[in-house]
């Protein structure tokens, strides 16, 4: 990875990388502790730590924008921010339930942004660094694991 040319710094990807495998490991928390209470309390705390997760994912932005690094690096940033501000509103500034009963108009764009940051935030490493890649697949395994047995407990 170069500096100021190429791709981009690797601060920044090692920051999207950091960020993306906390969100895997927090989120994965939260459901396993779902299961275990039977509450969202632990899950909601977890949710602020993913939210103050969004100013890394912001400074790696500004670093790829000023690198000129190109939308895969960008790409998944975005989107983490994109599904921050759906979060922000729907869990804590106006709070709506939509995941029981389902409310699929908030439920699908949640899910699709969520979803759709984690891979594009890990998509790059695919290509720089199998390693750190393969880390990754594991903490998404972790969180996709976590997440069906919440749902196969009724507290997904």
């Amino acid at each position: 990875m170069q500096g100021e040319s190429g791709v981009g710094r690797w601060w920044a990807v090692l920051m999207v990388w950091g960020v993306v495998n906390a969100v895997n490991l927090l989120q994965g928390i939260g459901f396993l502790s779902r299961v275990r209470t039977g509450k969202m309390a632990v899950n909601r705390l977890l949710g602020l730590v993913m939210i103050v997760c969004a100013i890394p994912a912001a400074a790696a932005l500004m670093g790829f924008l000023r690198a000129r690094a190109g939308w895969l690096f960008c790409i998944g940033p975005v989107i983490y921010l994109v599904f921050i501000l759906l979060d922000l509103v729907v869990d804590y500034v106006r709070p709506v339930e939509f995941r029981s009963p389902m409310r699929y108009e908030i439920l699908v764009p949640y899910l699709v942004l969520f979803f759709g940051a984690i891979l594009l935030m890990g998509l790059p490493m695919f290509y720089l660094n199998r390693s750190l890649w393969l880390v990754t697949v594991v903490t998404t395994v972790f969180l996709l694991i976590s997440m069906g047995v919440a749902m196969r407990k009724g507290v997904g």
